[in-house]
C-alpha cells in the first residue's frame, strides 16, 4: 500500500478533471492539486491510505467497480441510519457513542426481534434539493435484494422478508428470523449500508455498470474535482449543510476537504512538515517518533509515548483448530506462556504497543467496561498444568515496558499508573517456560533433546504466517523465533495472501486479528455472532469472517444465543460479554496480544481541535467514515 511517491508541483491544468468525466487510473506517479486555489484556513488536507484508485471516476459505492471509498466518498457524501464511534462520540450529540443520523431515534424492535421499525428525520435533503424519505430506504433494500452482486445484497437478501414505508418518515422491516442486531447493518463503525437516492437510481437501466459520476450527496460535501490518475479528490461544503445530519452535530468548518492517496511513508512526513497534509492516516512507529520530535505542531492520540491510536481490532496468534496439533487447550496455553510480552512489544511497535491479555481490544470504552473491572479476576486466575498450579498474569508488564522506553523518550513516557494502563495495556502473561513444558507434557507431548514431539510422535512443527511488512510482520517473526528457541519448530512464513489463505483454512498459525469491536459500545456482536458454531466451515471450505480459527464450543454458542435474545443496549450485554472473556481465557482458542495501534498524526499548523485520549470525541483514523464528526470540531488556526 502507498508505495509510490507523491510528487508535488505538477501543473494543475493537465490534472483537474470535470466531475462528469470518467477516467481510468494510470500507473504514473501521484500528483497534488494546486493549493493556491484553496486557502489553507478554509481547506483541510487528509491522507487517504488507499493506493492508486484504478477507476477514479467510479462513485457507485453499492457496486465494486474499482473506485475508492476512503477518498471522501463514504466520509463526506454517504449517510445511513446510525453511527457508532469507536471512541466516545461528540458530547451532547451521541449517547454511548451512538449517533441517531438519518433515524430520528433508536431502532425499535417488536418483542421477539422479528420486526424493526425506524422513524426517520424530516427535512434532510439530497444535494440536488430532493428530500430524503422512507422511499429511499425501501428502495435501497429492495434493489439490493433484487440485484445480486451489489455490496449489501447478501446481508439484505438473507435477512429481510419484507420492507415497507407506512408513511413518508417511517420504515418497517419484517425479518426472516428474529435478530436483535439487524440494525447493525445500518450502523456505521467503519462503514455500513449506505442509503441510495431512489430518484437517481430508479432511472438507471443497469445499476451494476452505473458509475454514479458525479455522486449525489446526502452528506455535507459535494464533489469538486478529482485526479484522472486517482491520487486526489477535492470536496466542497454544501451551502445547505444544515439540511444534512452532520449539521445536527455542528457546522463543518472546512470549506474544502482534499483527500490525497498513494503517498509513500517518507513523503507523508515531508508533506506534513511542509504544511501540505493536516491528517496522516498512519506512519511507521519510527516515522511517528521522528516527526513528533522534530515538529512541535504534530501530535498523535496520546500526548506522549506511545502516540498511536488503539484500533478496535486485536492482533492475535490465530491457530487453525482443524489441525490436530492445536485442538488441546493445554497446547495453546503452553504456546502463550512461552511468549515474552516485552519482546513482542519492542520488536513490533518499538515499545509503543497497547497489550491485551483478554480477547477485547484495549480501546474506546473497553478499558472501562472490561479491562479495568477484570483486573482482579486476571490476577487471581490460575492454571493447573498437571504438575503445578500457576497464576500466569502479570499486571506490571505495562510498567516494565514504560521503564524500558523511558531512557529514550524521557518525559514523553507516562508515569501515572492509569495512563500507563491505557497506553501500554493493563498487563499480560508472564513468560513461564517450566509451566509451558508441564502443559505440553500433560497433553502427551514429549521432548527429544531440544525438540518437542506431538502426542503422535511427530515433530511439533508449523508455520506462522505474517504479512510482507509492517508491525504485524515484526510481531509474527518474534513470536515464531521465541517458540523455536523453546523447542517448537515454528517458522515465520511471509504470506502476501494470508487473509485469503486464512479464510480457506490453508494455514496453521496466522498473525492477524479475529476480533473487531464497536469500540465505543460494550456490545460484542460485531465479531462474536460470527463465532457461533453454525457458521464454522468444514475443512477445505471457506470460513465466514472472524472465526478464522474455526473454534466451536457449546458454552460459546450459549453465550452468543443469549446476546442474540437481548437488545443492543441491554446492560446484560456487558454481563454476557464478560462471560465470553472468561470462557476465552479458559480455552485460549487464539492468543490475544495487542491492539492494532495506528500511528495517526495531526498537525496544528493550520487546524486545531483534534481528538485525542483526553478529548476522545472521535476516532482520528482518516479512512473511517465516522471521522466526519471531526470536521465539526476543528477550527482554523488563522
Amino acid at each position: 500500500m502507498d508505495r509510490r511517491s507523491f510528487m508535488i508541483g505538477t501543473a494543475v491544468g493537465t490534472l483537474m478533471l470535470s466531475a462528469r468525466t470518467l477516467a481510468w487510473a494510470q500507473d504514473a506517479e501521484g500528483t497534488a492539486p494546486d493549493l493556491n486555489n484553496f486557502p489553507r484556513n478554509e481547506t483541510l488536507i487528509v491522507h487517504n491510505p488507499e493506493g492508486v484508485i484504478r477507476n477514479p471516476g467510479w462513485f457507485n459505492i453499492w457496486v465494486n467497480g474499482g473506485g475508492g471509498w476512503s477518498n471522501g466518498l463514504h466520509q463526506l457524501t454517504m449517510d445511513t441510519l446510525w453511527y457508532i464511534d469507536p471512541d466516545g462520540g461528540v458530547p451532547g450529540s451521541s449517547k454511548d457513542a451512538i449517533y441517531n443520523a438519518l433515524a430520528s431515534g433508536p431502532w425499535e424492535y417488536n418483542a421477539d426481534f422479528s420486526e424493526m421499525t425506524v422513524k426517520l428525520r424530516e427535512g434532510i435533503l439530497w444535494s440536488d434539493g430532493v428530500e430524503f424519505t422512507s422511499d429511499d430506504v425501501v428502495y435501497t433494500v429492495q434493489k439490493q435484494i433484487e440485484v445480486p452482486g451489489m455490496t449489501w445484497s447478501g446481508a439484505f437478501s438473507t435477512q429481510v422478508a419484507e420492507v415497507t414505508a407506512p408513511d413518508k418518515y417511517t420504515v418497517h422491516f419484517k425479518l426472516k428470523a428474529p435478530n436483535s442486531r439487524f440494525h447493525a447493518i445500518f450502523s456505521v463503525r467503519w462503514n455500513a449500508a449506505w442509503i441510495m437516492p431512489k430518484h437517481v437510481f430508479e432511472k438507471v437501466a443497469d445499476v451494476l455498470t452505473f458509475d454514479y459520476n458525479p455522486p449525489l450527496s446526502l452528506g455535507a460535501y459535494t464533489l469538486n474535482s478529482f485526479d484522472p490518475n486517482g491520487t486526489w479528490y477535492i470536496w466542497d461544503k454544501r451551502a445547505d449543510w444544515d439540511k444534512t445530519t452532520l449539521g445536527l452535530v455542528g457546522e463543518p468548518t472546512p470549506k474544502h476537504i482534499i483527500y490525497r492517496n498513494n503517498i509513500s511513508t517518507d513523503n507523508r512526513l515531508i508533506e506534513m512538515r511542509n504544511g501540505n497534509l493536516d491528517m496522516i492516516h498512519d506512519l511507521s512507529p519510527e516515522g511517528t517518533f521522528s516527526i513528533i520530535k522534530d515538529d512541535p505542531n504534530v501530535h498523535g492520540w496520546f500526548k506522549g509515548f506511545p502516540y498511536a491510536h488503539p484500533d478496535p481490532t486485536l492482533p492475535m496468534a490465530i491457530f487453525n483448530h482443524q489441525k490436530p496439533m492445536f485442538q488441546d487447550k493445554r497446547v495453546r496455553w503452553a504456546l502463550a506462556l512461552m511468549l515474552d510480552a516485552r519482546a513482542m512489544s519492542m520488536a513490533s511497535y518499538r515499545g509503543a504497543a497497547t497489550l491485551s491479555a483478554i480477547s477485547i481490544p484495549p480501546t474506546g470504552t473497553h478499558t472501562r467496561d472490561y479491562h479495568g473491572p477484570l483486573q482482579q479476576y486476571l490476577i487471581d486466575y490460575e492454571i493447573d498444568t498437571g504438575t503445578s498450579k500457576v497464576k500466569p498474569y502479570d499486571p506490571t508488564i505495562g510498567q516494565q515496558i514504560a521503564d524500558m522506553v523511558r531512557p529514550q523518550f524521557g518525559d514523553d513516557v507516562p508515569t501515572d499508573p492509569e495512563a500507563i494502563n491505557k497506553s501500554f495495556g493493563f498487563g499480560w502473561w508472564k513468560q513461564n517456560i517450566p509451566a509451558a513444558e508441564e502443559l505440553l507434557t500433560a497433553a502427551g507431548f514429549t521432548k527429544n533433546g531440544n525438540q518437542w514431539m506431538t502426542n503422535t510422535g511427530e515433530p511439533f512443527t508449523f508455520s506462522v504466517q505474517v504479512p510482507t511488512e509492517g508491525v504485524i510482520n515484526r510481531l509474527g517473526v518474534i513470536i515464531a523465533q521465541t517458540w523455536a528457541q523453546n523447542g517448537v519448530q515454528a517458522t515465520a512464513e511471509v504470506s502476501p495472501d494470508s487473509w485469503d489463505r486464512q479464510a480457506a483454512g490453508d494455514y496453521e498459525c496466522n498473525i492477524a486479528w479475529a476480533v473487531e469491536t464497536w469500540g465505543g459500545h460494550p456490545d460484542l456482536s460485531f465479531f462474536l455472532d460470527s463465532y457461533h458454531s453454525e457458521y464454522v466451515a468444514e475443512a477445505g471450505k471457506i470460513q465466514p469472517a472472524r472465526n478464522w480459527m474455526r473454534w466451536t464450543n457449546p458454552k460459546l454458542d450459549e453465550i452468543i444465543e443469549k446476546i442474540r435474545g437481548i437488545d443492543f443496549n441491554d446492560p446484560k450485554g456487558l454481563e454476557y460479554g464478560t462471560e465470553f472473556v472468561k470462557l476465552h481465557l479458559d480455552e485460549m482458542p487464539n492468543i490475544p496480544i495487542m491492539s492494532y495501534n495506528v500511528f495517526s498524526v495531526q498537525s496544528n499548523l493550520h487546524w486545531t481541535g483534534w481528538p485525542n485520549i483526553e478529548n476522545n470525541y472521535a476516532n482520528p483514523v482518516t479512512n473511517w467514515s465516522n471521522g466526519k464528526y471531526i470536521f465539526t470540531q476543528i477550527k482554523p488556526v488563522a
